[in-house]
């Protein structure tokens, strides 16, 4: 490691043998626009920051295992390094193979999910052989970018927040082999929450150890000095605001409260990244899940977290209270003046509402979504080889009862990840998610034969904790009370995947522009959904809130005809709007600290 650019002894961080400190924020590539990335690196310069952190998200890169892993376009991450580099920012990469993030099933591809039997981020050789091919891939694209031959990537994590999750040291230790074994030379190290409990799982001797946490900073710093006295404090992901699930409130956090808690690490000689200093977006389906322990956590479309630099660009009080503490870190009292082209609100579109044309009807564009595959017991969205979207199951089942005495039963589905919306001979029947879904629902039967449709939305794939890699779909099976029902028709809805002749006939609304400028899309009395703009996924809506307007930046518009596309899983609208500002619903604390406990 003589040859990397940072070091540290005594508890001291130095680059180039001069003593330093990281002044970093978060961004990730797969969260931005790629023709945004410049503009969103220049902003984070501006607050004062000297490096840039990013993930990797694998499955951004490679969804099918079939198919190489893809470099290009929005995947290009070499040259959002490169970009980086050009805006004068040091790069931290942390590439996993696990990176949480909120993003869909922590990075990890579902194909490698679920396959039987495998263990996840251990010592499992059907694992490891998995992640050895994919850095294979990957690891060529950040070596030859890193400081030793001229490159900007300075640092490299060694998997992520592993204390939180398993004890397994030897796989920690294998990671950093693996990394070292394929040229990476640059300074790794481990991050984990800010307590003993955290350390004990995650961080390994010989391994710069580095923190994850939003408030208390004092009190880690007196932990590393007590359990890792020889390293410099590093935290590497201060939470500076929280990420929204489906049916909470939108999460905020003071900038003052923010800006102190980062005055107090850099006082006690400590670096800092901000985790995000521009969330950006989970575009498509990248949105990710957590569990609480009886419920899955579905997490919304914006990743906006409350950070300094907001979704769309703007900066926010935040951005000015963390701009103040990075220069004053470096010894400059007032900062100096931000560009004028910085400080002004990106364009918006004009407010405007649009008539949204009516779709067909939810069951028919799910029969008619593809070749049905068949099987004995339903199979899963893995067995289906299908990573997010939907699936229709459909079977015959009888359903108790006598033309002259209709009976009651209750349809149940075990297993059931995530939501599903249920007919029985075309009739819509109602919907069970994965808490309701074992005590079902009333159907009404005759002693003959009924066609059951269930189609099975996936929210997004746990991300974080003992659940991660959990199958979607119907894992158990469908009960007419306590009868099971065979033989099942899959047709899987690969919306991501959506192109010209699905998205035609469905709902939609357009509009003419003069130039391109960002837009805030609403539907007010629509239900649940998905929307496309310009055959683009933007992601999903849900009037359960908090998230009211979806983010569509400008380089998705387009001079002259713009083409909204809506698929409604239940409550059609009429309506489409574009607004002038971001909605991001009711507002409320977000829990920081309660985020850092074991």
């Amino acid at each position: 490691m003589n040859n990397a650019l940072l070091s540290y002894h005594d508890a001291v961080l130095y680059r180039s043998g001069e003593p330093y400190r990281i002044l970093a924020g978060a961004i990730h590539y797969f969260r931005v626009h790629p023709d945004l990335w410049r503009d969103r690196l220049s902003r984070l310069k501006a607050m004062g920051a000297n490096t840039v952190d990013t993930y990797v998200a694998w499955n951004f890169h490679q969804p099918k295992r079939d198919e190489a892993p893809d470099f290009t376009g929005w995947r290009d991450l070499g040259h959002f390094i490169d970009l980086a580099a050009e805006e004068g920012l040091d790069v931290i990469v942390r590439p996993g193979p696990y990176i949480c993030a909120e993003w869909d099933n922590g990075g990890f591809p579902s194909w490698l999910t679920g396959i039987p039997g495998i263990g996840l981020r251990c010592m499992d050789p059907v694992f490891t052989d998995a992640i050895e091919d994919w850095f294979d891939h990957l690891l060529p694209v950040i070596a030859s970018r890193q400081s030793a031959a001229g490159g900007p990537v300075v640092a490299v994590q060694i998997e992520n927040e592993y204390g939180s999750y398993g004890d397994d040291h030897e796989y920690i230790r294998w990671n950093r082999r693996v990394l070292e074994d394929r040229g990476i030379t640059e300074l790794l190290f481990t991050a984990d929450g800010g307590t003993d409990y955290f350390l004990d799982g995650g961080s390994v001797e010989g391994t710069w150890a580095t923190a994850t946490l939003g408030s208390r900073g004092d009190e880690a710093v007196a932990i590393w000095k007590r359990r890792r006295p020889d390293e410099p404090f590093f935290n590497v992901e201060f939470w500076g605001g929280w990420f929204d699930h489906w049916g909470e409130h939108h999460h905020r956090r003071d900038a003052p409260d923010a800006a102190l808690e980062v005055r107090k690490m850099l006082d006690l000689g400590g670096s800092v990244c901000v985790y995000m200093a521009h969330g950006g977006t989970n575009f498509g389906l990248g949105s990710g899940s957590n569990h609480d322990g009886s419920r899955l956590q579905p997490t919304v479309t914006s990743y906006d977290s409350d950070a300094p630099i907001a979704e769309n660009g703007a900066l926010t009080p935040k951005f000015h209270a963390f701009r103040a503490e990075f220069f004053r870190a470096q010894g400059i009292e007032d900062t100096p003046e931000l560009p004028v082209e910085l400080l002004a609100d990106p364009p918006a579109v004009p407010a405007q509402s649009l008539p949204l044309s009516q779709g067909p009807d939810l069951l028919e564009v799910a029969r008619n979504a593809g070749d049905p595959v068949s099987s004995v017991k339903p199979l899963s969205f893995e067995q289906l080889g299908l990573d997010a979207g939907m699936v229709l199951y459909s079977a015959d089942a009888t359903l108790p009862g006598r033309a002259d005495a209709p009976s009651e039963s209750r349809l149940k589905i075990t297993g059931l990840n995530d939501r599903a919306c249920i007919w029985v001979d075309g009739e819509f029947a109602g919907v069970l998610d994965d808490v309701t879904g074992a005590e079902g629902l009333p159907v009404t039967g005759t002693g003959v034969s009924a066609r059951l449709d269930i189609l099975v939305e996936n929210l997004g794939r746990i991300n974080y904790g003992p659940l991660t890699g959990q199958g979607k779909g119907i894992l158990g099976g469908v009960l007419i009370n306590q009868r099971y029902t065979f033989h099942w028709t899959q047709i899987p809805l690969a919306l991501s995947g959506w192109g010209s002749q699905e998205l035609e006939n469905l709902a939609g609304a357009d509009f003419e522009l003069g130039e391109a400028a960002d837009a805030y899309i609403a539907l007010p009395d629509s239900g649940k959904g998905f929307v496309w703009l310009n055959g683009f996924l933007l992601g999903r809506y849900w009037e359960k809130g908090p998230q009211v307007t979806l983010y569509a930046p400008a380089p998705l518009l387009k001079p002259g005809l713009n083409r909204i596309k809506v698929l409604e899983l239940g409550k059609p609208g009429t309506v489409v709007e574009l607004r002038e500002q971001p909605d991001l619903g009711p507002e409320e604390p977000g829990p920081i600290a309660a985020a850092e406990l074991p």
